[in-house]
């Protein structure tokens, strides 16, 4: 008489939880699904004819994220996975000089207003952050993982680990800036009725880093240049601000 073979259920366990440590760790997958999920949005994003709800970032994130939820993967293993991508990130931060090169003379004419919104759009940023989080009871580490949200990554994260901060929160805490800046932004210029593609892309570089500059890029090309301008400045006055700011709060590990 023939007998089936069977599998019992720990030994259908442990298949499952090593093709999950496989998965969890294999850094080519984490780059191929990020790489390819961008892709995919970025069509999407184009297909819609650019409504701002669907921005790349937004829709790219959202599925990574149920992706990492799903797989119960921790944050420090993806990041592990996708260094490579990180990587570039500072070459193309440098390459945005390029359509601010072609500003030039437009920037060094409008040297006072841009030197004003920056140190009040810097110091507003921070403090909203660490002011509403502290005032709702947040820890230390949460309050200086909050306050670089409005840097850009390569700036926002070593600043929150040197100071004890947690790199996972505020990657989430700059994400989520950039995601919301860059979607409402159009609306704020048509509330405020600005019109100007300068102020518009410098509020954006300013208050939503790199997905703000990526985004003032696709409005307009002024509007890209000063979006450029105003990530670098601010993410240089953050880095000089922020220990004051979280020592005028107290904080500190």
């Amino acid at each position: 008489m023939n007998h089936a073979p069977s599998i019992s259920i720990g030994s259908s366990s442990a298949l499952w939880q090593s093709l999950q440590a496989q998965w969890q760790s294999s850094t080519i997958t984490w780059l191929v699904l990020t790489v390819g999920v961008y892709l995919l949005a970025m069509q999407l994003y184009r297909r819609s004819r650019f409504y701002p709800l669907l921005i790349p970032v937004f829709t790219a994130v959202a599925v990574i994220v149920a992706v990492l939820f799903i797989t119960d993967t921790p944050y420090a293993d993806y990041r592990a996975g996708t260094q490579w991508l990180t990587l570039w990130i500072g070459p193309a931060t440098v390459a945005l000089g390029v359509p601010l090169y072609a500003q030039r003379q437009r920037v060094m004419a409008l040297w006072r207003p841009i030197l004003v919104a920056l140190l009040v759009g810097c110091w507003v940023g921070l403090l909203s952050a660490i002011g509403i989080a502290w005032a709702l009871g947040g820890s230390w580490q949460t309050l200086v993982s909050l306050a670089p949200k409005s840097a850009t990554i390569p700036i926002a994260l070593p600043m929150a680990e040197r100071l004890g901060g947690l790199a996972s929160l505020a990657a989430v805490a700059v994400a989520i800036t950039g995601v919301v800046g860059a979607m409402g932004s159009a609306w704020l210029m048509r509330l405020l009725r600005i019109q100007s593609p300068a102020v518009h892309g410098f509020t954006l570089g300013l208050a939503a880093h790199a997905i703000g500059t990526a985004r003032g890029m696709q409005i307009h090309p002024v509007a890209g240049a000063f979006a450029a301008l105003a990530m670098g400045l601010n993410g240089v006055a953050t880095a000089l601000f922020m220990p004051w700011v979280l020592a005028w709060f107290g904080v500190g590990g």
